[in-house]
């Protein structure tokens, strides 16, 4: 550069003829001006000379060779770069060394692409995909089964299981009766449609009863006291000649004595001990 400036603001000598540089309205032979104000370059240490092109970053200062990756050493001039520790790295260097790598297909997650967590796990958008679907998951509500993601509708469809009565998903806890799942509110009796969950029931023709309905439907009649015979809890009953009594109702007709193991005799619908038949 020249101008009408004569003379080097700093070691006076004449300028005519020089290439020289203004700063802050004074003119500075270009020895003075490195000397004074060139910056250090960060990787070879050099000064930037006023004649060669100063790449800065964060207040640091490069030569246009200098400016590369510290890993593979290819220019980052007019390229994408990112800083770690102060250490410039390509895009690419660094997705190898700090970028996540994707749980479903092992790639790196590259800067600035979308990726999803789940479970401590990194995904690309587009791996975090429904197993049996593949429809994008997405933030939809999703279930795990091993190391597989499911939509809800499609881990439904595939592995839940469907109450016996009304043939909706059983999604937690539920009866399971004659090796097929129900609903708590749906193992009802099949008499009076009381809800049977925690409570004893009996089975006939594969259908549960309350203890009352099958009783009164289909249980034996005592002989003696006309009550139902359920046999619930290991109660014992005797059958005779199509009559069945209670353990406690087998008694003597006469003397009230139990016939429980002991001889008896009968005379029209009367049992009798042996001692109350030979009178």
């Amino acid at each position: 550069m020249t101008s009408s400036h004569t003379d080097c603001h700093f070691c006076l000598q004449s300028l005519r003829g020089r290439k020289y540089t203004l700063r802050d309205e004074n003119a500075y032979c270009v020895p003075c001006y490195d000397s004074l104000y060139a910056n250090p370059c960060e990787e070879c240490k050099q000064p930037i000379e006023c004649n060669s092109k100063d790449l800065a970053y964060k207040g640091r200062h490069w030569h246009e060779g200098c400016f590369r990756c510290a890993k593979c050493s290819r220019s980052l001039v007019e390229k994408p770069f990112a800083a770690k520790d102060e250490v410039l790295l390509c895009t690419e260097c660094y997705s190898d060394e700090y970028s996540s790598k994707c749980f479903h297909c092992q790639k790196t997650i590259m800067p600035g692409s979308r990726k999803m967590e789940f479970k401590g796990s990194s995904w690309h958008e587009s791996c975090f995909v429904c197993q049996y679907c593949q429809q994008p998951l997405g933030t939809k509500p999703l279930i795990t089964k091993g190391n597989e993601n499911y939509c809800v509708p499609c881990f439904e469809k595939q592995f839940a299981h469907h109450c016996y009565a009304c043939k909706k998903v059983v999604t937690s806890g539920g009866v399971t009766y004659h090796d097929q799942p129900w609903h708590n509110e749906c193992f009802v009796c099949a008499g009076c449609k009381t809800q049977l969950s925690g409570q004893r029931f009996i089975s006939k023709d594969e259908y549960p009863y309350c203890v009352d309905c099958f009783s009164r439907f289909y249980a034996k009649k005592c002989a003696a006291c006309k009550k139902p015979i359920t046999a619930l809890g290991g109660a014992k009953y005797i059958s005779f000649e199509e009559r069945q009594w209670h353990g406690e109702c087998f008694n003597c007709t006469k003397c009230f004595v139990s016939l429980v193991g002991q001889e008896f005799l009968t005379q029209q619908d009367d049992i009798l001990c042996h001692e109350c038949g030979s009178a």
